[in-house]
Protein backbone atom coordinates (compact mmCIF):
# COMPACT_ATOMS: atom_id res chain seq x y z
CA UNK A 1 0.00 0.00 0.00
CA UNK A 2 1.23 3.57 -0.91
CA UNK A 3 0.43 6.27 1.21
CA UNK A 4 -0.42 9.35 0.18
CA UNK A 5 -1.44 13.20 1.01
CA UNK A 6 -4.96 13.73 0.11
CA UNK A 7 -7.98 16.75 0.52
CA UNK A 8 -11.04 14.70 1.61
CA UNK A 9 -14.74 16.30 1.30
CA UNK A 10 -16.21 14.58 4.22
CA UNK A 11 -19.18 16.63 4.49
CA UNK A 12 -21.79 18.37 1.96
CA UNK A 13 -20.69 22.14 0.88
CA UNK A 14 -17.47 22.22 3.73
CA UNK A 15 -13.91 23.00 3.53
CA UNK A 16 -11.79 19.93 1.96
CA UNK A 17 -9.91 18.52 4.99
CA UNK A 18 -6.32 17.31 4.69
CA UNK A 19 -4.96 13.84 5.98
CA UNK A 20 -2.74 10.87 4.98
CA UNK A 21 -4.24 8.27 3.39
CA UNK A 22 -3.23 4.40 2.14
CA UNK A 23 -3.58 3.57 -1.68
CA UNK A 24 -3.67 0.38 -2.91
CA UNK A 25 -1.63 -1.16 -5.39
CA UNK A 26 -2.77 -1.34 -8.80
CA UNK A 27 -4.37 -3.79 -10.22
CA UNK A 28 -3.37 -5.15 -13.57
CA UNK A 29 -5.48 -2.44 -15.98
CA UNK A 30 -4.57 0.40 -13.63
CA UNK A 31 -1.44 2.40 -13.14
CA UNK A 32 -0.58 3.89 -10.38
CA UNK A 33 0.66 7.85 -10.61
CA UNK A 34 2.84 10.50 -8.65
CA UNK A 35 0.37 13.73 -9.50
CA UNK A 36 2.59 16.60 -9.64
CA UNK A 37 -0.29 18.98 -9.82
CA UNK A 38 -4.29 18.97 -10.82
CA UNK A 39 -6.59 21.61 -11.35
CA UNK A 40 -9.54 22.69 -9.89
CA UNK A 41 -12.72 22.26 -11.76
CA UNK A 42 -16.01 23.62 -11.16
CA UNK A 43 -17.63 20.36 -10.98
CA UNK A 44 -15.51 19.27 -8.09
CA UNK A 45 -17.19 22.36 -6.14
CA UNK A 46 -20.77 20.57 -7.50
CA UNK A 47 -19.84 17.53 -5.96
CA UNK A 48 -18.13 18.59 -2.97
CA UNK A 49 -21.39 20.71 -2.23
CA UNK A 50 -23.88 17.48 -2.87
CA UNK A 51 -24.66 18.78 -6.56
CA UNK A 52 -24.20 14.79 -7.73
CA UNK A 53 -24.61 12.31 -5.31
CA UNK A 54 -21.22 11.23 -4.75
CA UNK A 55 -21.03 9.15 -1.81
CA UNK A 56 -18.48 11.22 1.55
CA UNK A 57 -15.87 11.48 2.63
CA UNK A 58 -14.40 11.43 -1.20
CA UNK A 59 -11.11 12.26 -2.75
CA UNK A 60 -12.40 14.39 -5.70
CA UNK A 61 -10.02 16.14 -8.69
CA UNK A 62 -10.03 15.12 -12.06
CA UNK A 63 -7.56 17.68 -13.78
CA UNK A 64 -4.70 15.76 -12.65
CA UNK A 65 -0.97 15.69 -14.49
CA UNK A 66 2.10 13.57 -12.79
CA UNK A 67 4.43 10.53 -13.71
CA UNK A 68 3.81 6.89 -14.10
CA UNK A 69 5.40 5.15 -10.84
CA UNK A 70 3.66 1.47 -11.76
CA UNK A 71 1.83 -0.09 -14.33
CA UNK A 72 -0.45 -3.40 -14.30
CA UNK A 73 0.76 -6.43 -15.96
CA UNK A 74 -1.74 -5.79 -18.57
CA UNK A 75 -0.94 -2.04 -19.91
CA UNK A 76 1.15 -1.70 -23.00
CA UNK A 77 1.15 1.28 -23.61
CA UNK A 78 2.74 3.25 -20.73
CA UNK A 79 6.13 2.74 -18.36
CA UNK A 80 7.13 3.86 -15.30
CA UNK A 81 8.44 7.11 -15.65
CA UNK A 82 6.12 8.62 -18.16
CA UNK A 83 4.49 11.52 -18.17
CA UNK A 84 0.43 12.02 -18.28
CA UNK A 85 -2.50 14.17 -18.42
CA UNK A 86 -5.45 12.65 -16.71
CA UNK A 87 -8.88 12.86 -18.39
CA UNK A 88 -12.21 11.48 -18.03
CA UNK A 89 -12.63 7.52 -17.32
CA UNK A 90 -14.52 5.40 -19.88
CA UNK A 91 -15.44 1.41 -20.31
CA UNK A 92 -13.43 1.20 -23.73
CA UNK A 93 -16.32 -1.90 -24.38
CA UNK A 94 -19.73 -0.76 -25.15
CA UNK A 95 -20.95 0.23 -28.53
CA UNK A 96 -20.47 4.18 -27.86
CA UNK A 97 -17.01 3.59 -26.70
CA UNK A 98 -16.41 0.83 -29.47
CA UNK A 99 -17.75 3.31 -32.13
CA UNK A 100 -14.90 6.11 -31.13
CA UNK A 101 -17.82 7.92 -28.59
CA UNK A 102 -16.24 7.54 -25.30
CA UNK A 103 -17.37 10.67 -24.01
CA UNK A 104 -20.62 8.95 -24.55
CA UNK A 105 -19.81 5.72 -22.54
CA UNK A 106 -22.94 4.13 -22.03
CA UNK A 107 -21.36 3.71 -17.94
CA UNK A 108 -20.08 7.36 -18.25
CA UNK A 109 -21.81 8.70 -15.26
CA UNK A 110 -20.96 5.66 -13.05
CA UNK A 111 -17.36 5.55 -14.14
CA UNK A 112 -17.01 9.34 -13.11
CA UNK A 113 -19.31 10.08 -10.41
CA UNK A 114 -19.92 6.11 -8.71
CA UNK A 115 -16.91 6.88 -6.01
CA UNK A 116 -15.47 3.07 -6.67
CA UNK A 117 -14.41 0.82 -9.63
CA UNK A 118 -17.81 -1.28 -11.28
CA UNK A 119 -17.41 -3.99 -8.86
CA UNK A 120 -17.60 -1.75 -5.96
CA UNK A 121 -14.16 -1.54 -4.18
CA UNK A 122 -11.89 1.32 -4.05
CA UNK A 123 -8.34 1.32 -3.99
CA UNK A 124 -8.36 4.42 -0.89
CA UNK A 125 -8.50 3.69 2.82
CA UNK A 126 -8.31 6.19 5.45
CA UNK A 127 -5.41 5.89 8.39
CA UNK A 128 -7.75 3.66 9.76
CA UNK A 129 -8.08 1.33 7.12
CA UNK A 130 -11.63 1.85 6.00
CA UNK A 131 -12.36 2.69 2.42
CA UNK A 132 -13.24 5.77 1.29
CA UNK A 133 -14.47 6.82 -2.20
CA UNK A 134 -12.13 8.06 -4.90
CA UNK A 135 -12.09 7.01 -8.20
CA UNK A 136 -13.54 10.14 -9.34
CA UNK A 137 -13.26 10.13 -12.92
CA UNK A 138 -11.15 7.48 -12.58
CA UNK A 139 -8.62 9.68 -10.73
CA UNK A 140 -9.06 11.14 -7.34
CA UNK A 141 -6.02 13.70 -8.24
CA UNK A 142 -6.33 16.07 -5.12
CA UNK A 143 -3.37 13.79 -3.62
CA UNK A 144 0.19 13.00 -3.56
CA UNK A 145 -0.82 9.85 -5.68
CA UNK A 146 -3.36 8.10 -7.96
CA UNK A 147 -5.10 5.51 -9.36
CA UNK A 148 -5.60 5.62 -13.13
CA UNK A 149 -5.95 3.28 -16.76
CA UNK A 150 -4.35 3.45 -19.49
CA UNK A 151 -7.37 4.69 -20.84
CA UNK A 152 -7.27 8.43 -19.19
CA UNK A 153 -3.97 8.79 -19.05
CA UNK A 154 -2.52 10.77 -22.55
CA UNK A 155 1.18 10.60 -22.23
CA UNK A 156 2.72 13.51 -23.07
CA UNK A 157 6.20 15.20 -23.70
CA UNK A 158 8.79 15.45 -21.16
CA UNK A 159 9.37 18.64 -23.13
CA UNK A 160 6.46 20.57 -22.15
CA UNK A 161 5.78 21.91 -18.35
CA UNK A 162 3.90 18.85 -16.69
CA UNK A 163 2.24 21.01 -13.92
CA UNK A 164 0.08 23.29 -16.61
CA UNK A 165 -1.13 19.75 -18.25
CA UNK A 166 -4.03 18.76 -16.39
CA UNK A 167 -6.87 21.06 -17.01
CA UNK A 168 -6.15 19.65 -20.63
CA UNK A 169 -7.74 16.60 -19.28
CA UNK A 170 -11.41 18.22 -18.74
CA UNK A 171 -12.32 21.87 -18.07
CA UNK A 172 -9.96 22.94 -21.33
CA UNK A 173 -11.07 20.25 -23.79
CA UNK A 174 -14.28 20.45 -22.48
CA UNK A 175 -14.41 24.43 -23.97
CA UNK A 176 -11.91 24.12 -26.48
CA UNK A 177 -13.74 20.48 -28.17
CA UNK A 178 -16.88 21.73 -27.58
CA UNK A 179 -16.10 24.50 -30.85
CA UNK A 180 -13.64 22.49 -32.57
CA UNK A 181 -15.07 18.82 -32.31
CA UNK A 182 -18.66 19.44 -31.50
CA UNK A 183 -20.47 22.93 -33.06
CA UNK A 184 -17.50 22.91 -35.84
CA UNK A 185 -18.24 26.21 -37.06
CA UNK A 186 -17.07 27.68 -40.32
CA UNK A 187 -14.20 30.07 -40.84
CA UNK A 188 -16.25 33.72 -41.20
CA UNK A 189 -19.06 32.39 -38.75
CA UNK A 190 -20.15 33.82 -35.36
CA UNK A 191 -20.27 32.30 -32.04
CA UNK A 192 -21.51 34.13 -28.39
CA UNK A 193 -19.88 32.63 -25.57
CA UNK A 194 -21.59 33.02 -22.03
CA UNK A 195 -19.63 32.73 -19.29
CA UNK A 196 -15.57 34.08 -19.36
CA UNK A 197 -14.09 31.12 -16.44
CA UNK A 198 -11.69 29.06 -17.92
CA UNK A 199 -14.15 26.82 -20.26
CA UNK A 200 -15.37 29.68 -21.89
CA UNK A 201 -11.80 31.07 -22.79
CA UNK A 202 -11.16 28.02 -23.82
CA UNK A 203 -14.03 27.86 -26.65
CA UNK A 204 -12.80 31.40 -27.36
CA UNK A 205 -9.64 31.03 -28.20
CA UNK A 206 -10.60 27.79 -30.08
CA UNK A 207 -12.99 29.99 -32.05
CA UNK A 208 -10.30 32.01 -32.95
CA UNK A 209 -8.51 28.64 -34.40
CA UNK A 210 -11.52 27.59 -36.29
CA UNK A 211 -11.44 31.27 -38.03
CA UNK A 212 -15.00 32.50 -36.62
CA UNK A 213 -14.75 36.49 -37.64
CA UNK A 214 -17.29 37.59 -34.39
CA UNK A 215 -16.47 36.19 -31.06
CA UNK A 216 -18.77 37.75 -28.51
CA UNK A 217 -18.16 37.14 -24.80
CA UNK A 218 -20.78 37.71 -21.89
CA UNK A 219 -19.80 37.78 -18.59
CA UNK A 220 -20.17 39.68 -15.23
CA UNK A 221 -16.38 40.61 -14.72
CA UNK A 222 -14.59 43.39 -16.62
CA UNK A 223 -11.31 42.40 -16.17
CA UNK A 224 -11.93 38.83 -17.65
CA UNK A 225 -14.22 40.49 -20.33
CA UNK A 226 -10.64 42.33 -21.19
CA UNK A 227 -8.93 39.29 -21.44
CA UNK A 228 -11.18 37.83 -23.56
CA UNK A 229 -9.94 40.05 -25.73
CA UNK A 230 -6.82 39.34 -25.60
CA UNK A 231 -7.83 35.53 -26.56
CA UNK A 232 -9.61 36.45 -29.34
CA UNK A 233 -13.07 37.95 -28.52
CA UNK A 234 -13.67 40.44 -30.87
CA UNK A 235 -16.55 42.13 -29.01
CA UNK A 236 -17.47 41.59 -25.06
CA UNK A 237 -20.93 42.28 -23.26
CA UNK A 238 -21.16 42.57 -19.31
CA UNK A 239 -24.17 41.75 -18.66
CA UNK A 240 -25.00 43.27 -15.33
CA UNK A 241 -25.41 46.55 -16.97
CA UNK A 242 -27.26 45.26 -20.49
CA UNK A 243 -29.90 42.88 -22.17
CA UNK A 244 -27.39 40.14 -23.30
CA UNK A 245 -29.70 39.24 -25.93
CA UNK A 246 -30.73 42.63 -27.15
CA UNK A 247 -27.05 43.37 -27.12
CA UNK A 248 -25.78 40.60 -29.33
CA UNK A 249 -28.01 41.49 -31.84
CA UNK A 250 -27.17 44.69 -32.26
CA UNK A 251 -23.65 43.33 -33.84
CA UNK A 252 -25.40 40.73 -35.35
CA UNK A 253 -28.58 41.39 -36.37
CA UNK A 254 -29.91 38.25 -37.46
CA UNK A 255 -28.83 36.77 -34.61
CA UNK A 256 -25.77 34.20 -33.82
CA UNK A 257 -24.06 31.04 -35.84
CA UNK A 258 -23.65 29.51 -32.48
CA UNK A 259 -23.80 30.15 -29.09
CA UNK A 260 -22.09 28.25 -26.13
CA UNK A 261 -23.68 27.93 -22.51
CA UNK A 262 -20.30 27.56 -19.79
CA UNK A 263 -22.27 28.84 -16.66
CA UNK A 264 -25.09 26.43 -15.32
CA UNK A 265 -27.60 28.97 -15.06
CA UNK A 266 -31.42 28.72 -16.61
CA UNK A 267 -31.41 32.45 -16.90
CA UNK A 268 -28.20 32.35 -18.94
CA UNK A 269 -29.36 28.75 -21.01
CA UNK A 270 -32.48 31.12 -22.26
CA UNK A 271 -30.68 33.63 -23.50
CA UNK A 272 -27.82 31.39 -24.71
CA UNK A 273 -30.97 29.78 -27.00
CA UNK A 274 -32.41 33.47 -27.70
CA UNK A 275 -29.47 34.79 -29.34
CA UNK A 276 -29.25 32.05 -32.32
CA UNK A 277 -30.33 32.88 -35.60
CA UNK A 278 -31.47 30.84 -38.14
CA UNK A 279 -30.35 28.21 -38.44
CA UNK A 280 -28.04 28.62 -35.49
CA UNK A 281 -26.96 26.11 -32.38
CA UNK A 282 -26.69 26.66 -29.23
CA UNK A 283 -23.79 24.08 -26.96
CA UNK A 284 -24.79 23.33 -23.39
CA UNK A 285 -21.73 22.89 -20.95
CA UNK A 286 -22.36 24.38 -18.03
CA UNK A 287 -22.37 21.27 -15.35
CA UNK A 288 -25.76 22.04 -13.15
CA UNK A 289 -26.70 20.24 -10.16
CA UNK A 290 -29.23 17.25 -11.11
CA UNK A 291 -32.21 18.23 -11.51
CA UNK A 292 -31.49 21.61 -12.37
CA UNK A 293 -34.31 22.82 -14.96
CA UNK A 294 -34.72 25.82 -17.85
CA UNK A 295 -37.19 27.43 -20.02
CA UNK A 296 -36.75 27.88 -23.19
CA UNK A 297 -39.58 28.89 -25.92
CA UNK A 298 -40.00 25.92 -27.97
CA UNK A 299 -40.85 28.16 -30.70
CA UNK A 300 -36.79 28.87 -31.01
CA UNK A 301 -36.06 25.48 -32.17
CA UNK A 302 -38.44 25.95 -35.10
CA UNK A 303 -36.70 26.89 -38.65
CA UNK A 304 -33.75 24.91 -38.27
CA UNK A 305 -32.38 26.31 -34.99
CA UNK A 306 -30.55 23.15 -32.79
CA UNK A 307 -29.70 22.31 -29.07
CA UNK A 308 -26.82 20.07 -28.18
CA UNK A 309 -25.47 18.90 -25.19
CA UNK A 310 -21.63 18.79 -24.77
CA UNK A 311 -19.82 16.12 -22.35
CA UNK A 312 -15.93 16.29 -22.34
CA UNK A 313 -15.84 18.59 -25.62
CA UNK A 314 -17.00 15.64 -27.41
CA UNK A 315 -13.24 15.05 -27.05
CA UNK A 316 -11.21 11.91 -27.34
CA UNK A 317 -8.48 13.05 -24.67
CA UNK A 318 -5.19 10.34 -26.02
CA UNK A 319 -6.09 12.56 -29.21
CA UNK A 320 -7.29 15.89 -28.81
CA UNK A 321 -5.28 17.23 -25.44
CA UNK A 322 -1.67 16.48 -27.85
CA UNK A 323 -3.29 18.91 -30.67
CA UNK A 324 -4.24 21.27 -27.68
CA UNK A 325 -0.59 21.19 -26.48
CA UNK A 326 0.37 22.03 -30.29
CA UNK A 327 -1.68 24.84 -30.25
CA UNK A 328 -0.29 26.23 -27.18
CA UNK A 329 3.48 25.80 -28.61
CA UNK A 330 2.49 27.52 -31.42
CA UNK A 331 0.89 30.09 -29.47
CA UNK A 332 -2.58 29.80 -30.37
CA UNK A 333 -4.05 28.57 -27.22
CA UNK A 334 -2.29 30.10 -24.55
CA UNK A 335 -3.90 28.72 -21.61
CA UNK A 336 -1.34 29.88 -19.38
CA UNK A 337 -3.16 33.09 -18.85
CA UNK A 338 -5.53 31.89 -17.24
CA UNK A 339 -3.88 29.84 -14.39
CA UNK A 340 -2.80 30.85 -10.55
CA UNK A 341 -1.25 28.13 -9.39
CA UNK A 342 -1.52 26.91 -5.20
CA UNK A 343 -0.01 24.25 -2.86
CA UNK A 344 -2.15 21.09 -2.16
CA UNK A 345 -2.96 22.82 1.38
CA UNK A 346 -4.38 25.88 -0.21
CA UNK A 347 -7.13 24.07 -1.56
CA UNK A 348 -10.05 25.87 -0.07
CA UNK A 349 -8.34 29.15 -0.69
CA UNK A 350 -8.00 28.04 -4.49
CA UNK A 351 -11.50 26.65 -4.60
CA UNK A 352 -13.07 29.79 -2.99
CA UNK A 353 -11.01 31.76 -5.15
CA UNK A 354 -12.84 30.28 -8.45
CA UNK A 355 -15.94 30.73 -7.10
CA UNK A 356 -15.56 34.27 -6.60
CA UNK A 357 -13.91 34.90 -9.98
CA UNK A 358 -10.70 36.17 -8.80
CA UNK A 359 -8.61 33.08 -10.60
CA UNK A 360 -9.88 31.54 -14.05
CA UNK A 361 -8.05 28.06 -13.63
CA UNK A 362 -6.51 27.10 -9.99
CA UNK A 363 -4.00 24.24 -10.34
CA UNK A 364 -2.88 22.62 -7.32
CA UNK A 365 0.60 21.73 -6.91
CA UNK A 366 1.85 18.38 -4.84
CA UNK A 367 4.29 18.50 -3.16
CA UNK A 368 6.25 15.27 -2.51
Amino acid sequence: MKEAYAAISREKAKPLVLECIGIDQPRPDEILVRIVASGVCHTDMVVRDQGYDVPQPVVLGHEGSGVVEVVGADVKGLSPGDHVALSYAYCGKCEKCRGGMPYYCEDFFGRNFRGTRPDGSCPLHDSHGTQISGCFFEQSSFATYAIASERNAVKVSKDVPLELMGPLGCGLQTGAGAVLNCLKPQPGSSIAVFGAGAVGMAAVMAAKIAGCSTIIVIDLNDERLELAIELGATHIINARNRDSVKAIREIIPEGADFSLECTSSPKVFRQAVDCLGTPGTCGLVGSSALGTEGIVDIGNFLFGRTLVGVVEGQSIPSKFIPELIEYWQQGRFPFDKLVQFYDLNQINEAMADSESGKVIKPILRMKH
